[in-house]
């Protein structure tokens, strides 16, 4: 014999708020989940059939069906939680957490030690102080909010090149407004190149678990790589040597020549010494090699040297992670991941004119 079904008589009124439910992208999975369950009671379904069609638990459908009978569309909403109200920080509270974080500890604290503000620390130390009464929960979510981190610290540098503006717009030009009939490259040294041996073997990653590595490793030698950066197409003239002195970057300047005979090259490279040379100056007047013309970036803005993007690559990508038995390996492994690049190069471009690059300089140095 059939199970008896108990009808829930719906309203029009109800039944027009409760498809509207179901058809709001925007609400809650529970609100929509809770109007199913009325509507499909109303069509005379079963409690079984209800819990699969709604993807619930039966006593799920009858708890919601029960209180629509009850209280109506009321009776589908949430029931007041237990415990007291939720404190809500003032906002005379939220600035003075605020101005806390952004101040350093005080002496007290510096003398023991303390470099920065934890949650639990600036929280503890308002109550004591009798400032506030706040939990380190509290300080967090505030911190999130207005994306704090005192754990955080970051590096940074001004030039104090006196010809900062002048090379800033003189490399820059050369990046955005390139000479007609000329190759523009930048070049730079990656010293100390390590060869270095795990001493275990990697381990690959799974899922959950990223790839590990043991912490010790044996040395087989340094080796640094030179590198020369075409800004328009992306290709890369590269060597490797065991030092960076002044005879190295001559011999490394000799093969990007050669490397772009007869036009005009503009190589772009920081104030290291070794490019100053008297050596190279003497190489550079020489009739032969007048159509190349080195320009220096502004002291500490190594940021400024496009190859340095292509050194941030190679860094991640073949040499940080890797294990090699020897520097020939290592060297091995660098030609080979150029080789690769130069057979799919990617120019970088860059996107700041100077005047941008000169008033970001401008308004950092006023923030300090």
């Amino acid at each position: 014999m059939p199970n008896r079904v108990r009808l829930l008589t719906v309203p029009d009124a109800d039944r027009v708020k409760l498809e509207r439910r179901v058809r709001d992208r925007g609400a809650a999975a529970r609100v929509a989940e809770r109007a199913r369950i009325v509507l499909l009671s109303a069509e005379g379904l079963t409690g079984p059939q209800i819990a699969e069609r709604v993807g619930c638990s039966e006593p799920t459908v009858i708890k919601w069906r029960r209180q629509y009978a009850e209280d109506g569309l009321a009776g589908l909403e949430d029931a007041p939680r237990p415990g007291g109200p939720k404190s809500v920080l003032t906002e005379a509270a939220i600035a003075q957490i605020l101005s806390a974080t952004v101040t350093p500890p005080p002496g007290s604290l510096q003398a023991m030690g303390v470099t920065h503000w934890s949650s639990r620390r600036l929280a503890d130390w308002l109550r004591r102080n009798k400032k506030l009464e706040v939990s380190h929960d509290s300080v967090s979510r505030l911190w999130r909010r207005f994306c704090l981190q005192p754990h955080r610290t970051e590096g940074f540098k001004f030039s104090t090149d006196p010809q900062l503006e002048a090379k800033v717009r003189d490399v820059v030009g050369l990046y955005l407004h390139p000479p007609e009939n000329a190759v523009v490259v930048c070049v730079d040294e990656k010293s100390q190149c390590q060869a270095l041996e795990r001493r275990q073997l990697i381990l690959p990653m799974r899922p959950g678990i990223p790839e590990r590595q043991t912490h010790d490793y044996a040395r087989h030698g340094v080796t640094c790589l030179f590198a020369a950066l075409n800004v328009a197409t992306g290709q890369v003239t590269d060597a490797c040597y065991p030092r960076h002195r002044h005879p190295e970057f001559l011999r490394f300047l000799k093969k990007v020549a050669a490397a772009y005979p007869g036009t005009g090259l503009h190589v772009i490279c920081d104030n290291y010494s070794a490019h100053k040379h008297p050596d190279v100056r003497n190489w550079l007047a020489r009739p032969e090699n007048q159509r190349i013309t080195l320009h220096f970036t502004p002291t500490g803005c190594s940021w400024i040297n496009l190859v340095e993007c292509f050194f941030s690559i190679i860094t991640r990508q073949a040499i940080r992670r890797g294990s090699f038995t020897s520097v020939r390996e290592l060297i091995a492994v660098i030609g080979a991941f150029i080789d690769h690049w130069n057979d799919h190069p990617v120019p970088f471009a860059w996107t700041k004119d100077a005047d941008q690059i000169l008033t970001s300089i401008r308004r950092a140095k006023t923030k300090t």
